[in-house]
């Protein structure tokens, strides 16, 4: 089986195609076929999501490029930005991954949120559409903010 170790930082010339949902992009051990009929392994570092364009090198220095697969998804489209924000809002709320477009909207089709966003009055269609969520703004693509804040806290203490 042919083993891919390793994403490549900058684009390349692919010899092959692996295509993926979004659920699956998200793992970083995987047993995968390649659009060749290959299989393969994917083994490569925890933590890295895996983008439509992004290229893989494998241990017999193939190119393989990752394209986001046709997955079920919810999209709003709506030309009023204050309601556009306002299904943001709730979707992240609860932590709904989340590919945000000018004038519209797209999730991973789950009924209870379209029924949700139709209430706030918005049409939600319901098609197969390869999915790229918004990264986040801790994760990778995103700006890093550390967490490791450090303070200086002198006083005295009387012993009387």
């Amino acid at each position: 089986m042919l083993k891919i170790t390793q994403k490549l930082s900058e684009p390349q010339p692919a010899t092959a195609i692996l295509k993926l949902p979004f659920e699956l992009r998200q793992k970083s051990r995987l047993k995968v076929t390649l659009e060749d009929g290959r299989q393969a392994g994917l083994i490569l570092e925890r933590g890295d999501v895996l983008r439509g364009g992004d290229c893989l090198l494998a241990e017999d220095n193939s190119i393989i490029q990752v394209q986001a697969d046709h997955e079920t998804v919810s999209t709003v489209k709506t030309n009023d930005s204050l309601l556009q924000a306002r299904a943001c809002y709730h979707l992240g709320n609860r932590h709904v991954p989340l590919q945000i477009e000018k004038n519209s909207l797209s999730y991973l089709h789950d009924h209870v949120l379209d029924d949700m966003l139709k209430q706030l009055g918005l049409n939600v269609n319901t098609t197969q559409a390869p999915f790229e969520p918004e990264s986040g703004a801790y994760g990778g693509g995103g700006h890093s903010h550390s967490h490791q804040h450090e303070h200086s806290h002198e006083h005295q203490h009387s012993h009387d």
